[in-house]
């Protein structure tokens, strides 16, 4: 029997790689499609998505055939990374079947966020299914994960005050960078944003409800960089647009840059703010009025030498992950959330997996019947027709109700834990077994593996070698996600034996 469709995450985020490394494995949006369409291309991956935001990529797939799945994901990322795979396997994380679920709705949630309890990661999330989606690489497996997952990030933020500081990336970095000027307010002040998409649109939101003197936006097409300044305007904060080759001559009157192109390459160099700095007045750069330099971009867009310039703070996403706290308020009330939706998705899950078995136990009953009645037509000729309908429908009534208690049952007992095994037992796979029912209802083995296990030789030796043994005890409902440990910073790993070395989570 082949193995069920499961859920297979690889990652890379601020926790398990540096920055350059990420800025490597960081995708143009212009070439999304063509990564995804070359993470499809195999029989071991059904059903393909990417999460790609400004301090993760996460690479989901649907799967039957877990080593070939995991191995063509890793090549893949490497080589449009232009990584070698022995460089990039260290940074890598992954969850498997029911790890990967849990991790997904722990993401959503903003529990394993920079800036924990954030929002913007359930638009993110939204737009990567849609991406999938309308490419056509998203079916059931990935459609239900990701609507579960959907609807806990806004349970979690309806529910709890985890987010009630109204934190962001965008609000961390501002607020960071109004410490830095001596600041409680932006009255008097003057920006710019670089870059029109999500995150230029929430920088210039946030600015304004902090009383922002002017906002000038720029960005390489000027008519959407116009669009984003329109809004501000119509939200009463002064703005007009410019070019990137404008821009520079807008950066000496400019007390914050928030910068979120999503560019390849440097946008602002070194050399840009040394001039602007040195165009505030008299005196140069040293004597000038601070500025501060919020780079959100992945890549990044200005290049770290500018954080060198007298008078100039840069803040970008390294800078940003040392700075970033551990925790938000209510996070405890937002992981119990996380707990009972993933218990919810995971018993949903079972039921559906007995589906196939009993449907091959029903066509395989009538068969039988079937086979016994023609039998019976040949020995008894002379029997009447209304006697051998009748003598039909009595042996259908028979095999219905023979069936009804066990398909019944076995739908029922799949969502239950045997804690004498440690996990949930496989009814499909008994059932499946005891009548000899060719389906594939072998249950995934959830799988966590850390950064720095992943790097040893090849990924998929490592389950080979050890994570198979160790999987047995992280099967589908084992207490570690199936009861619910959900933490953002080390319970899924800490909280089962299923974990391949047995290290602290790390994303």
């Amino acid at each position: 029997m082949s193995g069920t469709t499961a859920v297979l995450l690889v990652g890379l985020s601020f926790r398990s790689a540096p920055v350059p490394v990420l800025e490597k494995a960081s995708v143009p949006e212009s070439e999304m499609p063509d990564l995804q369409a070359a993470l499809r291309d195999t029989d071991a991956i059904t059903e393909t998505m990417v999460l790609s935001t400004c301090n993760r990529m996460e690479f989901y797939a649907a799967t039957t055939a877990f080593h070939p799945a995991l191995d063509h994901i890793v090549e893949t990322v490497a080589r449009f990374a232009g990584l070698t795979v022995e460089d990039l396997e260290p940074h890598l994380y992954v969850r498997y079947a029911d790890a990967a679920a849990e991790h997904m709705l722990n993401v959503a949630s903003g529990l394993d966020s920079m800036v924990v309890g954030e929002q913007q990661i359930i638009g993110q999330l939204r737009a990567a299914y849609q991406a999938a989606d309308e490419h056509g690489l998203v079916g059931n497996t990935l459609h239900a994960l990701s609507q579960r997952a959907l609807h806990t990030g806004k349970r979690v933020h309806t529910e709890t005050a985890v987010d009630e500081t109204g934190a962001s990336m965008v609000s961390f970095a501002v607020g960071r960078a109004m410490a830095s000027l001596g600041v409680t307010d932006l009255a008097g002040r003057r920006a710019v944003i670089v870059g029109a998409g999500a995150m230029a649109s929430l920088a210039s939101s946030h600015l304004g409800r902090l009383g922002i003197e002017h906002v000038t936006v720029a960005n390489r097409t000027v008519s959407r960089a116009e669009n984003l300044a329109a809004h501000a305007r119509e939200a009463g904060v002064p703005a007009d647009a410019v070019s990137l080759a404008d821009m520079l001559a807008r950066l000496a009157d400019a007390d914050i840059v928030v910068s979120a192109t999503g560019a390849v390459g440097t946008v602002i160099g070194d050399d840009a703010i040394l001039s602007a700095m040195d165009g505030r007045g008299p005196g140069g750069a040293a004597s000038a009025r601070p500025m501060v330099l919020c780079d959100l971009s992945m890549p990044r867009d200005i290049d770290d030498r500018a954080g060198d310039v007298p008078g100039v703070t840069l803040l970008n996403i390294e800078e940003l992950t040392t700075l970033a706290g551990d925790e938000a308020p209510d996070a405890h009330a937002a992981r119990d959330i996380v707990r009972e939706e993933l218990t919810s998705y995971l018993e949903q899950q079972r039921v559906q997996s007995v589906v196939p078995t009993v449907k091959a136990l029903r066509t395989r009953a009538a068969e039988v019947a079937r086979e016994e009645l023609a039998a019976l037509a040949g020995r008894t000729p002379d029997m009447s027709d209304a006697d051998r309908h009748e003598v039909e429908r009595t042996v259908r009534r028979v095999v219905d109700k023979l069936l009804h208690a066990p398909t019944v049952q076995v739908k029922k007992l799949s969502t239950r834990a045997d804690s004498t095994r440690g996990g949930a037992v496989n009814y499909a796979d008994a059932l499946a077994e005891l009548f000899n029912l060719q389906v594939g209802t072998s249950a995934a083995v959830s799988q966590v593996i850390e950064p720095g296990d992943a790097g040893k030789a090849r990924i998929a030796n490592v389950l080979t070698q050890g994570g198979e043994a160790a999987g047995a005890a992280t099967a589908t409902g084992t207490a570690g996600t199936a009861t619910g440990t959900t933490g953002a910073t080390g319970t899924t790993a800490t909280g089962t034996t299923g974990t391949t070395t047995g290290e602290a989570e790390a994303s």
